[in-house]
């Protein structure tokens, strides 16, 4: 026995040549011993070579996955677990270009198995990164600058410029502040305060309205532009340079409407300055609203005058049409702002939707900035303009 063993701990190699030069005669106790010691030995490397382990596969950790092309019949969605290090359905999305999301599935029998998920948020929301770059197929070049319209394929500036908003049924409130570009600290602090389901609208008599236009819409924004009508006791009321008025010719108001148009671009629609007289006249209107069906924009009636011919030429054009419910600062106090703000939303729980029109004093920013956070824990839904418009063409 003392020879076995030292035969074992000899390599195998040497140890059969010196069996060979000893004798030819070994005994049988011998024989059964080695090929013991040989049967061990290829067990084990049997094992050590097996393509699998004998571990369960979630205690295998894999620094470097074998990436295969998976049968095109077996591609299933894959299901992410809730954990604290996986994305949620409900998690909110960041703004900007898509993301590239890691989501590892459940564990079953098997081994454990990866999934990317490529989300598009521009799918999902409006896409700050380029909501300020115009469509170039919703522009014409006109004599005083760029003028919305159109695209070839029937887009219209209305739908593309939208901001979205969720499609539920619930209490609506529409706020629209205008008179932006007029004050630059009061432009800049609207921007910056007012949440982005708030309405921007810029007075073309304003400076560098282009600047503050992508200012408003990389801040998720929706925008419209105002456009300055005939009031009643004109000229001594006075709406300001290129006003439309009744006793122009259609050119000569379509002219003044271009040179407001081409102020800026991306915006949904226009909405009126002041103009009780010109929106009673059907002769003036109608021209004006044939011309904002052609454009593919909304008419936004701040709602201040009953004599308004604006519904019935909005219908017949083909215009989307807001009417304004009330102005939320003719006095510019909190307590009556805030009055109003109540009144905007008990006429939403009654009707469904409401719009109030308001301007950028920083009295009525600094009051609607803090009521729309206390509504929407009430259950009211804040929309852009768009999403209470009367739209003819889509029924």
């Amino acid at each position: 026995m003392a020879e076995i063993g030292k035969d074992i701990e000899r390599p195998l190699g040497q140890t059969l040549r010196t069996q060979r030069k000893a004798s030819r005669g070994i005994g049988s106790g011998t024989l059964v011993a080695v090929l013991a010691v040989l049967g061990v030995i290829g067990v084990s490397g049997a094992i050590a070579l097996r393509e699998r382990p004998f571990r369960k596969p979630e205690e295998v950790a894999v620094s470097t996955p074998k990436v295969t092309a998976a049968p095109a019949a077996a591609a299933a969605p894959v299901p992410a677990p809730v954990s604290a290090t996986t994305p949620q359905a409900s998690t909110p999305m960041k703004s900007g270009g898509p993301q590239i999301i890691h989501v590892q599935t459940e564990e079953g029998d098997g081994p454990p198995k990866a999934a990317i998920v490529i989300r598009d948020p521009s799918t999902l929301g409006q896409n700050l990164k380029v909501a300020h770059i115009p469509d170039r197929a919703l522009i014409e070049a006109g004599d005083a600058g760029p003028l919305p319209i159109r695209s070839a394929d029937g887009r219209r500036p209305f739908d593309v410029y939208a901001r979205p908003w969720s499609g539920a049924r619930g209490a609506r409130v529409a706020i629209v502040i205008g008179g932006l570009a007029v004050s630059q600290t009061g432009t800049q602090a609207a921007i910056a305060k007012l949440p982005a389901e708030v309405t921007l609208a810029f007075a073309p008599q304003g400076n560098s309205i282009g600047r503050w236009m992508q200012a408003a819409r990389q801040s998720g924004h929706e925008i419209v532009m105002q456009v300055p009508l005939e009031p009643f006791d004109y000229p001594n009321v006075n709406p300001g340079r290129n006003t439309l008025t009744v006793s122009a010719s259609p050119d000569e108001n379509l002219k003044s409407l271009h040179w407001a148009l081409s102020r800026t671009t991306n915006y949904t629609g226009v909405m009126n300055y002041m103009g009780a007289r010109f929106s009673a006249d059907a002769s003036a209107m109608e021209p004006f609203m044939a011309e904002l069906g052609r454009r593919g924009l909304a008419y936004i009636d701040d709602g201040s005058s009953a004599r308004s011919v604006a519904p019935d030429l909005a219908l017949k054009d083909g215009v989307p049409f807001v009417a304004g419910d009330m102005a939320i600062d003719a006095v510019q106090d909190r307590g009556e702002i805030l009055k109003k703000l109540d009144s905007l939303e008990a006429t939403a729980r009654a009707k469904g939707s409401a719009v109030g029109i308001g301007s950028a004093f920083d009295i009525t920013v600094d009051t609607v900035t803090p009521w729309i956070a206390e509504a929407k824990k009430r259950g009211i839904e804040i929309v852009p303009i768009s999403a209470v418009a009367i739209d003819p063409q889509k029924g």
